[in-house]
């Protein structure tokens, strides 16, 4: 538990750091030094790559992914992944319209994308959906090999999803990082609230035994 808190913690004020740089101007440097080593991967195959990785992000992926796990997901991971991805989208959704950041210059992206850019909603989903994926492979599974190989691919996804949006140019870097902190921290929240609601009820049956 202070493990988590303290994660949290760091999560909020990395969140609020980048936040502050962004409404203050004073966020170009980092995103274009991270945009020039990102650019510079520019070519056939990781155009491919990269666009296959930010399509899986899309809306219709993401949501027949997530409904194929609530449907054999029992109850409370079910409560978990569901009332994360919706608070999550309303949060983001929410966020980019207080905040209204512009996307990149619509002549250097490599696809169409409407909207706008702080924070990456296909980041934030990503990171929702796999990141909700990991925590129940880490407290749920017992072989430690297949444990770390699922725990370790599904971070790749989460990476390259993230990564893809900055290489076909429809988002910023900040906008990323900013979608993963604040994911995480939400995460963090959600799964906490949730777990203490669990044990409360199941103190609450005992005690009434």
């Amino acid at each position: 538990m202070k493990i988590r808190k303290v994660a949290g913690i760091i999560f909020l004020i990395g969140f609020i750091g980048i936040t502050y740089l962004l409404l203050t101007n004073n966020i170009s440097t980092f995103d274009d030094f991270i945009y020039k080593h990102v650019s510079s991967l520019r070519n056939d195959f990781f155009d491919f790559i990269f666009l296959f990785a930010t399509r899986m992000g899309d809306t219709i992926p993401v949501i027949i992914i997530t409904m194929c796990l609530l449907i054999v997901f029992n109850k409370e991971d079910r409560y978990i992944l569901g009332s994360s991805m919706i608070i999550t989208l309303l949060i983001n959704q929410g966020l980019k319209y207080i905040i209204q950041r512009p996307r990149p210059p619509i002549e250097e992206r490599l696809i169409t994308q409407d909207g706008y850019s702080y924070p990456s909603g296909h980041s934030m989903m990503a990171m929702c959906l796999y990141g909700v994926l990991i925590y129940l492979v880490n407290t749920k599974l017992k072989n430690k090999k297949l444990k770390i190989f699922l725990k370790i691919f599904l971070s790749i996804v989460i990476l390259f999803i993230g990564i893809s949006r900055i290489y076909v140019r429809v988002h910023y870097p900040s906008d990323v990082l900013g979608a993963y902190l604040l994911t995480l921290l939400i995460l963090i929240i959600n799964i906490t609230v949730i777990n203490n609601h669990i044990r409360g009820n199941m103190n609450d049956k005992d005690g009434n035994k």
